[in-house]
């Protein structure tokens, strides 16, 4: 039988056998090959730290509110990407064919069993590998237009995971001539400079605001990208950014915002900070020009031209069977991961 990875409980993952169900008519079944995680985003969910815990979000008031009755979003699947081969088609799908190679966002499982609109056909120019990465492209690519990086400009990126890493390389290709990479952990900020940045800090090492400022002569970077998580970051990158600059935070914040400090800098730099660089937050600014399908089609023609790269983003890629313990690496040494990749046998 076939096997899946749920999360029942804070820090607490199972792999369970299930059973294959029928298809219906517009379903395909997928035999998967390669997954992915997305950290900052399901690494909150392994932890409890969501605040969908005790709350619900109101689509129509756009607001969190408490819940009245108590309902647990465990248990839940891990998992962002996959890559996978189609093995078997409903009587009325017309876009796929036995054997095609597609991909989509389908959870960490040795099968999927989907309605066709639910996965893409992979571009035989990519690889498993970077196929899995769309979308931390899609969400640089976001943060990029958002913060309007332009030719000859100056860059901070806060956190250099996967998304932070594609938006190094995405700054350089919009033109910013000098990109600064933050990030506590070695082995990214090695990374980050193979991928184009000019500088790294270590904000465990110095002063990062003032760091930057002094390489900056003074002024600050026009734009920072803060996709670390962390409200330390969020004001350090405040703190870096210069008079009438841009500040997008990128990342999903969680709890109290301990170590931000609106009544410093913020208060007398007539900074503009632009929230809500997700590729979910539509419709866009510039719709319709810009859609999501758009922003799908530019990420995957970067990689196609070889503009973007994810060699040696992929850090530990582990079989199915190990991936449990993959998790608790993650929680336990951050210093050892960057992106969580799993192979099927």
């Amino acid at each position: 039988m076939p096997r899946e990875l749920l999360l029942v409980a804070p820090r607490k993952l199972v792999i369970r056998e299930y059973e294959e169900r029928p298809l219906k008519p517009n379903e395909v079944r997928i035999k998967s090959v390669f997954s992915a995680e997305k950290h900052g985003t399901m690494m909150a969910f392994y932890r409890g730290e969501v605040p969908f815990i005790d709350k619900e979000f109101n689509e129509q008031l756009h607001l969190f509110i408490r819940r009245k009755e108590k309902k647990s979003i465990y248990p839940m699947y891990m998992g962002n990407m996959t890559v996978g081969v189609v093995t078997e088609i409903g009587t009325n799908v017309k876009n796929f064919k036995v054997g095609d190679r597609v991909f989509g966002y389908l959870p960490i499982r040795e099968t999927h069993t989907v309605t066709e609109d639910k996965v893409w056909l992979a571009p035989p120019e990519l690889s498993d590998e970077e196929l899995v990465c769309i979308d931390p492209a899609v969400v640089a690519l976001m943060a990029v237009r958002e913060g309007h990086i332009r030719l000859g400009e100056k860059v901070a990126i806060f956190g250099l995971g996967a998304i932070g890493l594609m938006a190094v390389q995405m700054a350089k290709l919009s033109g910013a001539i000098f990109v600064i990479g933050v990030d506590p952990l070695d082995t990214r900020r090695k990374l980050a400079e193979k991928y184009g940045a000019d500088v790294t800090l270590n904000p465990f090492e110095c002063d990062v605001g003032l760091e930057i400022k002094r390489l900056t002569e003074g002024k600050g970077v026009d734009v920072s990208l803060e996709i670390s998580g962390s409200y330390q970051a969020l004001h350090q990158a405040i703190r870096a950014t210069c008079y009438g600059g841009r500040i997008v935070p990128v990342s999903w914040y969680h709890g109290e915002a301990k170590g931000l400090f609106l009544g410093e800098e913020f208060h007398f730099n007539r900074q503009v900070i632009i929230s809500g660089a997700r590729v979910e937050s539509e419709p866009y600014r510039e719709y319709p020009l810009w859609t999501r399908q758009r922003v799908y089609e530019t990420v995957i023609e970067l990689f196609k031209r070889k503009k973007l790269t994810v060699k040696g983003m992929l850090h530990p890629i582990v079989p199915f069977d190990k991936v449990v313990e993959a998790y608790e690496l993650i929680d336990k040494h951050p210093e050892k991961v960057i992106k969580l990749g799993v192979r099927y046998e």
